[in-house]
């Protein structure tokens, strides 16, 4: 499937992983918009929105706004990592409202409008198959997200739905642990890694373009992990 002159709504941060899908879109020719809390990043050469997934009235209003797209991408989340000890009702509650039940409005309202050969891609995690301490929150997103990819494929066919499952990408996330911290962990990945290396936003970008375009791929969680789930 061609993407030129397609309309693709991103939802997401103008940076990192939402940023490189928007610049392999445009590069393709769709016509693409992203929506996220705020306008900042409106100089890039795409159309800005806003939204807010954890408001249905939001989700509401943009789909008014913009009338009929092609295809729906959502890379928002909220971070929910932390022992069991540490984890906050809120802080589940956000995550699961940004990442599950803001694709389910998503696809609610954005469904209607779209083509019998449009698709929505969302994103889910490794953690939903490889836990660990401290992601306890954020695999259990992830997991739901891998359901509810597999329930909207069903109910929504032919419309496909598919979700992206990254490894552990360099897109500044990892920045909060401090240099040497997010050296280490990195150092111990690539050591690990089937693939021996941290993955990229344009990775990624590359596997959401595979979901948008291949026509024969739907109810499926991509893993683009360098084979991190495997060891």
């Amino acid at each position: 499937m061609s993407l030129k002159n397609r309309t693709v709504l991103v939802v997401g941060r103008p940076s990192g992983i939402a940023l490189a899908t928007v610049e392999a879109l445009v590069a393709e020719g769709a016509e693409v918009v992203l929506a996220g809390r705020t306008l900042d990043g409106s100089s890039h050469p795409f159309t800005r929105a806003q939204v807010d997934l954890t408001d249905e009235s939001s989700i509401a209003a943009l789909a008014a706004s913009l009338g009929e797209v092609d295809h729906v991408v959502s890379t928002a989340s909220a971070r929910a990592r932390g022992v069991l000890a540490d984890l906050r009702p809120e802080t589940i509650a956000l995550s699961f409202a940004t990442k599950v039940t803001g694709p389910i409005l998503l696809a609610k309202h954005f469904a209607p409008l779209m083509p019998a050969d449009g698709s929505f891609v969302f994103f889910s995690g490794q953690s939903a198959r490889k836990p660990m301490p401290g992601m306890l929150a954020v695999g259990a997103t992830n997991g739901a997200v891998d359901v509810v990819v597999r329930s909207l494929a069903v109910e929504l066919a032919p419309i496909r739905v598919n979700a992206i499952s990254p490894g552990t990408i360099d897109t500044g996330a990892y920045d909060g642990l401090g240099p040497e911290k997010k050296a280490a962990l990195f150092a111990d990945r690539v050591a690990t890694s089937p693939a021996a290396r941290i993955g990229t936003a344009d990775d990624i970008a590359a596997a959401v373009m595979f979901a948008l375009t291949n026509t024969f791929v739907t109810g499926h969680t991509l893993p683009v992990d360098g084979g991190e789930a495997l060891v």
